[in-house]
């Protein structure tokens, strides 16, 4: 809960800080207004680690930037058009806008920029009221001019403008509002929850780059469950990734079995706790959750009523897989999480496979090969997936994977299993068969892989003599 005394002495020490006092004083010194403004004056309210600092001034860009280089290693004004100069200062990098007061056109979403007059003209411009107060400085002065403060008390997000007209303004703000539900614990006030039900479809006029942006942020919270929730809750989950709730499947009278969204969101939740165990202090792994909210999407495609009962979903994992790669590519995710999102649902059942007998040597290698550098989050991920509350289930596989993992860290030091290849190479292949370079190599290779894979390391004066064997079999 929100302390205001501790808050207002937060605040003064971040007025005093290097960063901003420097600011503070040359922008004083040439007749400017400067206050810190949004997430920095929220954080330090509640308490919150102080990262970015956002500054808002009225003076103009070409102003900031004269005021700024003096006391900066490097400036940039990509952000100029938009009234935004970047510097950095004492090895920290900074924002500085000029008071804006923005409109929109409704249907490309691109703003025409217009610079304000006055600080609380700027603030009631933004998203949502805990982001519209500032710290004017050097005075160190609070500026909240649409009640905030009133709004961290309460724990509850809402826009300073009707929310029609805010959302209406930059719809991608909706998706924010589930990002600081995550963020920061606060529930959406009723009204603007309503809003964003009735505005949802406006997302489409977002670009994929910005929406994939903000979802990456809301996977970076500490509780992006909720997050979740309020999207799905809402629908707006449905204008970019309908997958989710899709998984919310109907519960047939006859055919009982257990929701598969809650159990996403579990799997979700738990993925944090073993990766945050597993590696304390790391960046979130955003593949990772995304991987664990996404691991069963393949389900609703590939549902069956079976007799009697039961309830399959057969060959979901690689249904869900080509789901998920179809769905990152929509939102301009990169190759490299892409590729890792979706190995990790292609991969996350094999696993259980060894629960229910053990493996052979062939079989771990297998594994490590086809997992290559998602292993660790395989790791994770299969462990996240177990949700039963059946204690004794739960324990056995628990069992099981710690024999799986020790016997793949027993292989590790044996025979370099990360980096399984055959004893022979191409070259030698080639020597041993008298042949030239062509696709019986490639198939002499790929043999060569599978035994190493099968039998483990031989020897390359066995592995030529199973060579040759399999060359004289193939006449």
């Amino acid at each position: 809960m929100l302390n205001m005394a501790d808050g207002l002495a937060r605040l003064r020490d971040l007025a005093e800080g290097p960063v901003v006092s420097a600011l503070a004083a040359a922008f004083a010194a040439q007749g400017f207004e400067l206050a810190v403004v949004g997430g920095p004056v929220r954080d330090a309210l509640l308490g919150r680690d102080v990262n970015d600092l956002d500054f808002t001034t009225n003076a103009s860009p070409d102003e900031i930037l004269k005021i700024v280089t003096p006391i900066s290693t490097a400036q940039w004004d990509i952000g100029r058009a938009f009234g935004t100069i970047g510097a950095r200062i004492s090895g920290e990098q900074v924002e500085i806008t000029t008071y804006r007061a923005d409109s929109y056109d409704g249907v490309t979403r691109k703003p025409t920029v217009e610079f304000g007059d006055t600080i609380d003209g700027d603030l009631a411009r933004r998203d949502f009221r805990v982001n519209a107060m500032a710290l004017k400085v050097p005075e160190i002065k609070l500026v909240d001019p649409t009640g905030g403060v009133e709004d961290l008390v309460t724990g509850i997000l809402r826009t300073p403008d009707d929310p029609n007209v805010s959302f209406g303004d930059d719809p991608l703000r909706m998706l924010r509002g589930a990002r600081f539900s995550a963020q920061l614990g606060f529930g959406i006030e009723p009204e603007t929850s309503e809003a964003i039900m009735r505005l949802r479809e406006t997302l489409k006029i977002v670009s994929p780059e910005r929406i994939q942006a903000e979802l990456v942020k809301l996977m970076q919270t500490d509780d992006p469950v909720r997050g979740i929730r309020v999207l799905v809750d809402t629908g707006l989950i449905e204008e970019f990734l309908p997958e989710v709730s899709a998984l919310r499947l109907e519960v047939d009278e006859h055919h009982h079995h257990k929701d598969v969204y809650e159990h996403s969101l579990t799997v979700l939740q738990q993925a944090i706790e073993l990766d945050q165990a597993r590696n304390p202090g790391a960046a979130p792994d955003v593949a990772l959750r995304i991987a664990a909210l996404l691991h069963d999407i393949g389900k609703p495609r590939t549902r069956k009523l079976e007799a009697g009962g039961a309830v399959t979903f057969h060959h979901h994992d690689v249904v869900g897989s080509r789901m998920a790669r179809k769905r990152l590519n929509a939102l301009r995710f990169d190759g490299a999480t892409t590729d890792a999102v979706t190995s990790l649902i292609e991969l996350h059942l094999r696993f259980f496979g060894y629960a229910e007998g053990a493996w052979t040597d062939a079989a771990v290698r297998r594994y490590v090969r086809d997992a290559g550098d998602v292993l660790e989050r395989l790791h994770i991920l299969t462990r996240a997936d177990v949700t039963t509350r059946n204690r004794r289930k739960a324990s056995l596989l628990a069992g099981a994977y710690d024999d799986i993992e020790k016997r793949i860290a027993d292989l590790r030091e044996q025979e370099e299993i990360d980096s399984i290849r055959p004893e022979l190479d191409g070259n030698q292949i080639q020597q041993i068969l008298g042949i030239k370079p062509g696709r019986e190599v490639g198939q002499a290779y790929k043999f060569l892989l599978e035994l190493r894979l099968d039998e483990g390391v031989m020897g390359p004066d066995a592995v030529e003599q199973r060579l040759r064997e399999w060359w004289a079999a193939r006449g």
